[in-house]
């Protein structure tokens, strides 16, 4: 898979492989043809809802990552990049390669980061969908979603152990406490 560098954000290093461009695509169709099945939009809403909606996953994506960075920073032994896309629509916390054997406490912080992040961004969004609740359309659909997208999937989906999740790390690390 191709890998591409983005920059810099926050002295973190930034880069996406080519299935995050794949995974926003399917993401996007499957957005489109909700929006236009279920809630009925016209095209050009739908189809800039749709797009608003994918850019508002990677920033739910982002906000997850800059809650395992800020973590990390305060354990002293910070990240130095997020890679967008090893599994599609997903992320991961990059560390430096030739870090020390860390206990199991700096490991257990650094992975409750990106949850806790994940929950400021809900709070901001599901916020932000109750002000924008009695006047529905495309505005509000896209709250909701941000709110849901943060919280269902990156608040308490990272919690599920499912090998590659912080829900994984929490348990291999808080065993070896």
């Amino acid at each position: 898979m191709t890998k591409y560098k983005l920059g810099k954000f926050a002295g973190l290093n930034l880069s996406a492989r080519s299935s995050a461009i794949t995974g926003s695509i399917l993401l996007f169709a499957a957005l489109l043809g909700l929006s236009m099945g279920v809630l009925r939009l016209m095209v050009v809403e739908a189809i800039l809802g749709s797009m608003a909606a994918v850019l508002l996953h990677w920033v739910a994506s982002f906000a997850h990552q800059l809650g395992h960075a800020w973590a990390a920073r305060r354990t002293g032994y910070p990240m130095w990049g997020i890679h967008f896309g090893p599994l599609g629509l997903l992320s991961a916390s990059l560390y430096p390669r030739d870090e020390p054997d860390l206990p199991a406490n700096i490991h257990i912080r650094r992975a409750l980061g990106g949850p806790t992040g994940s929950l400021l961004a809900s709070l901001l969004a599901g916020g932000i969908a109750l002000l924008l609740r009695n006047s529905g359309g495309t505005p509000w659909w896209l709250a909701l979603f941000f709110f849901l997208d943060s919280f269902l999937v990156f608040t308490l989906g990272p919690f599920l152990p499912l090998g590659f999740t912080d829900g994984s790390t929490l348990l291999h690390w808080w065993r070896k406490r």
